[in-house]
């Protein structure tokens, strides 16, 4: 019995508490007045449509200003970048002109190789006539030789060019159609030298005109010895 206060004070606390709490959350924070609202609270409609925000606003006749590039400074990247380009140019600049070099040495060797191997060709006889070059060319050597031994004891003009002379008979008797293609051969070179080619046109009227006045005296001294060996028959004969 004597607990009793004590539970009712316990019980009573609990509700208080509770009663507080709700009372709290439920008490309005605003005020709520019963007269109307202000005038400029209510919004109103217009009578006429708006126009639209488009047409409402008249066109703006400056153009937009164009934007200025701000000049930055290059990175370190990108200099070594330029640089690493600038190298690689110079070295591309370079290995293509060795390649253009080696390339036009490489066709003029070909070209001149091409000319030396058509020129031999040129030289050689043809298929159809009987001219033999092996032995020919030895023939020619041969006769070079006797004309050298022959002038061994004779000055230095006649060793020099009796040897060449007489190779040269040589070769237009046993080869004569390879040696007109070697002559033709130096004729065409020596055509770029004008005063070699009038000293070789000159030296070769000169032989010829002697070659000429050779046959020319052997001819005559041939009819000489034919009329005297005819002559001495007819002596012989009459004695007899």
């Amino acid at each position: 019995m004597a607990f009793r206060p004590l539970l009712r004070q316990r019980a009573i606390a609990p509700t208080a508490v509770t009663a507080f709490a709700a009372t709290t959350l439920l008490w309005p924070t605003t005020l709520v007045h019963a007269e109307s609202p202000p005038e400029h609270a209510i919004a109103r409609k217009p009578i006429y449509d708006e126009l639209p925000p488009s047409r409402s606003k008249a066109p703006s006749s400056k153009s937009p200003e164009p934007s200025t590039s701000t000049s930055t400074t290059p990175t370190p990247t990108d200099r070594l970048a330029s640089q690493i380009r600038r190298v690689r140019l110079s070295i591309h600049d370079y290995t293509a002109s060795v390649e253009s070099s080696f390339n036009n040495f490489m066709s003029a060797v070909l070209i001149q190789e091409r000319s030396f191997t058509s020129t031999i060709a040129s030289l050689a006889p043809p298929r159809e006539s009987n001219e033999r070059i092996m032995p020919g060319a030895l023939y020619v050597l041969v006769a070079a030789m006797s004309g050298s031994i022959v002038t061994r004891n004779r000055n230095v003009l006649l060793r020099a060019t009796v040897p060449f002379a007489v190779g040269l008979g040589a070769a237009w008797v046993v080869l004569p159609l390879t040696t007109r293609n070697v002559a033709d051969l130096v004729w065409t070179y020596e055509e770029k030298a004008p005063l070699v080619a009038e000293n070789h046109l000159r030296v070769r009227g000169a032989a010829i005109e002697g070659w000429k006045q050779i046959k020319l005296r052997g001819e005559k001294v041939g009819e000489w010895s034919e009329e005297t060996i005819r002559e001495g028959r007819k002596a012989v004969e009459g004695w007899v």
